[in-house]
């Protein structure tokens, strides 16, 4: 997989995202409610930029993570849980099944 163009979010945003997908480390409750396909919840915690951005963090999630670290709860707290993807290759990297 490619490195994702984390570009495409707002500049204060990025390191959060790089983060919660590479090591499944929390970000805050806006890309939380994000990530776990919360619009209300998203709408209400977003600040003054990212509430003009939506559109752009849909964008970003559909054609540049893994669709395992986003799209429910439950995927949000299995990836964080694994690890993100780092978590996800050192399991690959043991044998063990992922």
């Amino acid at each position: 997989m490619r490195e994702p163009n984390y570009e495409m979010l707002p500049e204060h945003m990025r390191d959060g995202m790089r983060l919660w997908v590479e090591r499944g480390i929390e970000p805050g409750s806006f890309l939380e409610a994000v990530l776990c396909n919360d619009l209300k919840g998203a709408c209400g915690r977003a600040d003054h930029i990212n509430r003009h951005h939506l559109f752009d963090y849909v964008e970003f999630i559909y054609n540049e993570v893994p669709a395992d670290c986003q799209g429910s709860r439950e995927k949000y707290i299995a990836w964080m849980e694994r690890g993100g993807m780092l978590g996800q290759h050192e399991d690959e990297a043991l044998g063990k099944a992922v």
